[in-house]
C-alpha cells in the first residue's frame, strides 16, 4: 500500500538552482528547500576556480549537477541523504 494519497504521484525532489563558493555548495530544491554542504566535502569542487565552479549544468532534469570543466557530479538524493 502507498502512503500517498489516492490519485497522487511519488515526486523526485531536485535541483532548481546552485550557487557554490570556495566555502559552501548551496542547491535550491524543487519543493522549496534548499540545502548546504562544504564544498571541502568535494575536492574537486574545493580547489577550482570561481570561474570552473560557475560553470555548472543541472542533468536528469534536476536529479544532478554537472561541471563539465572539472569532471564532477553530484547526485541530488545523495545530498540529502548527507552522502558525500
Amino acid at each position: 500500500m502507498s502512503s500517498f494519497p489516492s490519485g497522487s504521484k511519488s515526486s523526485v525532489v531536485t535541483a532548481v538552482d546552485v550557487r557554490v563558493t570556495a566555502e559552501a555548495l548551496c542547491v535550491s530544491l524543487s519543493d522549496g528547500r534548499a540545502i548546504t554542504v562544504p564544498t571541502s566535502w568535494f575536492p574537486r569542487l574545493a580547489s577550482a576556480t570561481p570561474e570552473r565552479l560557475a560553470n555548472w549544468r543541472l542533468v536528469g532534469g534536476g536529479e544532478g549537477i554537472h561541471w563539465p570543466d572539472l569532471d564532477e557530479d553530484l547526485d541530488v538524493a545523495s545530498l540529502l541523504r548527507g552522502r558525500h
